[in-house]
């Protein structure tokens, strides 16, 4: 059966698409028409040819007769098994690589079919398929664990080469396998154990205490094969709700994790391994419904999450993308609760946050590319999953609503699974929101999901906070104003006294870098505590303007200032110069903004300009009517 067409133009570099459609079912020919749009008129030496995407049955052919050869990166053609949203960024991204990549689904209109070089519609269950499906492949990976991992076994013995390993995916298909498996590499854990029947869940119950978690051993992604236990009394209705004893079943020791955070960890052919930046994880009905990058946790955190990613990665064989989600404890302790050998949900955001993305660098590790640059090339970034929220028609009308908000978002991207078929919480699609800070982008993110109307204030956040702890200082510090409204740098203007409102000074400055600030000038006279004390709370760079006061010239103040204590830096100018702050701030956001970098260098540009003229003028008129005239 056709699954798709697309229209290629002999001598274009461009393709057009026509909707196509099926006429009669055959195996033995192709039936289909054209959809009455307005004709195309081509030019009798540019007459169309169908290259067809999807086949059924063995004799599909994989490399495509009708085109010339695709040189890309590599000319290995990817067998990926599953086609779903995953595999189609998948293909989106070797798109850009012009890696080819072949899928193995059995939906006719699989999310990564049009986006394919090829799809075989073909159930990747099935062991003679798969084995068909391979023969075909320089290189099989996955989109989802839960295949035939007894054929990939035989597929490896017989020189097929698996990314990552068939080892590795059944260790991960069988999560109380898998706890035993980290727990002998000395992975931390919650405590696990396998329940056979129900007495056995009885005494875990009463050793574990309640809540108590119950889960299937098989099978088990979003929110699937898990059931939390508030008593003994429940315990026969979460066993028969998993399916019985025999499916098996085992019980983790409930964990009262702070947060949920994810690793996305690449693994080379080279065994070279590059860890992602650490993102907090949000669930809603025990589905992944927001993931914020990076995570808001203390850099000590992100190190020991990043330590523990690494370490369950190293243990595993193959190469590949690997997410690894762990728990927060409040005690400040990082344990592993699964790992997916495959991209995933917590990695969607790094397609527009990262410099590599999770789908790119699954690719360059598995056909043996160098490992690509994960680092963010954002300050921050949120990813949102749009989950169905009704059936049918109602459903793909909300989500479109959805969209349609988040397009008037600035740094907004959407992306739409194309899933033919609308259910309550399946997943449709994401939106990814970059910023310069996670609180501006969840201002923004309020605005796609409650429908808020988008304003200025919400659209632009401010760069450099200018504190004072006076109003008796801004006659001082508008000069600083002044010169980030010249540059164009957003900014705030505030009352902050450090002993009138210290809450106030403490919550400003404790909070000042998660709201976007980069830079903070702080205005003050007399003992001048305010730059420092600010200073001690914050991790963002202080310039301290020193405020003339009516005793001893501000000469107080910018002494009070540039005495801080080793390890409290705090820059400083002249007193009552916050025209200089405002530059120097300016000076500080330029290093990782060009535009405003380019701005400054015109400024300066400027200045010598104005004094060569003054100069000029000078020498033309004498220094008498120089005088007379200004």
């Amino acid at each position: 059966m056709l699954h798709s067409a697309r229209l290629v133009l002999p001598g274009h570099t461009s393709v057009s698409a026509f909707a196509l459609k099926p006429s009669i079912k055959t195996t033995s020919s192709l039936g289909f028409y054209m959809d009455q749009s307005p004709p195309l008129k081509l030019k009798q030496s540019h007459q169309p040819h169908l290259v067809c995407q999807a086949t059924t049955g063995d004799d599909a052919v994989y490399l495509r007769d009708d085109e010339s050869p695709v040189h890309g990166l590599s000319k290995v053609v990817v067998g990926v098994l599953g086609g779903g949203q995953l595999g189609r960024m998948m293909c989106q991204a070797a798109s850009q690589m012009a890696i080819k990549v072949v899928v193995l689904d059995p939906q006719e209109n699989c999310p990564g079919s049009s986006f394919s070089y090829h799809h075989k519609v073909g159930s990747f269950d099935d062991s003679a398929t798969v084995e068909e499906f391979a023969k075909r492949c320089g290189v099989l990976t996955v989109e989802i664990e839960h295949v035939d991992v007894d054929t990939l076994e035989k597929l490896e013995k017989q020189g097929v080469d698996c990314q990552p390993k068939a080892s590795t995916i059944r260790i991960i298909q069988d999560k109380y396998q898998q706890k035993v498996h980290f727990s002998k590499h000395g992975i931390p854990l919650p405590e696990f154990i396998k329940l056979d029947d129900l007495e056995g869940a009885r005494k875990v119950g009463e050793h574990f205490g309640y809540p108590l978690m119950i889960k299937s051993r098989r099978l088990a992604y979003d929110g699937r094969g898990n059931f939390v236990v508030k008593s003994e009394e429940e315990l026969p209705c979460a066993v028969a709700a998993l399916g019985g004893f025999n499916c098996g079943l085992y019980a983790e020791k409930w964990t009262p994790f702070v947060k949920e955070l994810a690793v996305i960890v690449a693994r080379g052919r080279d065994n070279s391994i590059s860890c992602y930046p650490v993102v907090e994880t949000i669930h809603r009905d025990n589905i992944c419904h927001i993931v914020k990058a990076p995570a808001d946790v203390k850099w000590k955190t992100r190190q020991l999450a990043t330590e523990v990613a690494f370490n369950a990665v190293n243990s595993l064989e193959g190469a590949g993308v690997f997410a690894v989600e762990l728990f927060l404890t409040k005690d400040g302790q990082i344990l592993l609760n699964e790992v997916a050998p495959r991209p995933h949900n917590s990695g969607h955001h790094t397609i527009e946050s990262c410099y590599t993305s999770q789908y790119e660098q699954h690719l360059r590790a598995i056909v043996g590319l160098p490992l690509g640059d994960p680092s963010l090339k954002t300050p921050a970034a949120i990813m949102y999953n749009i989950l169905g929220e009704e059936e049918g028609e109602l459903g793909f009308q909300l989500a479109y609503q959805l969209i349609q908000r988040a397009l008037t978002i600035p740094g907004a991207t959407v992306h739409w699974y194309d899933k033919p078929e609308m259910r309550k919480q399946r997943k449709m699609g994401h939106i990814t929101i970059v910023g310069s800070s996670i609180s501006n982008i969840e201002r923004n993110l309020a605005i796609i999901v409650e429908g808020k109307k988008l304003d200025d204030t919400t659209a632009v956040a401010p760069r450099v906070g200018i504190i004072m702890g006076s109003d008796s200082d801004l006659t001082v510090m508008k000069s600083a104003a002044e010169i980030l409204k010249f540059f164009g740098v957003p900014h705030e203007v505030r009352i902050v006294s450090a002993h009138r409102t210290p809450e106030l000074m403490f919550s400003y400055a404790s909070a000042a870098h998660e709201r976007g600030i980069q830079v903070i000038i702080a205005g003050a006279g007399g003992a001048a505590h305010l730059p420092g004390m600010v200073a001690a709370l914050t991790p963002l760079p202080v310039i301290g303007v020193p405020v003339r006061a009516s005793n001893l010239d501000g000469l107080d103040s910018l002494l009070s200032i540039v005495q801080m204590p080793r390890g409290v830096p705090v820059a400083t100018v002249a007193v009552n110069n916050a025209t200089n702050a405002g530059l120097l701030a300016v000076r500080i956001l330029g290093v990782a903004n060009n535009d405003i970098l380019s701005r400054m260098s015109q400024y300066q540009e400027d200045q010598k300009e104005v004094v060569l003229s003054k100069g000029d003028k000078l020498a033309k008129h004498g220094w008498e009517s120089y005088l007379n005239s200004s």
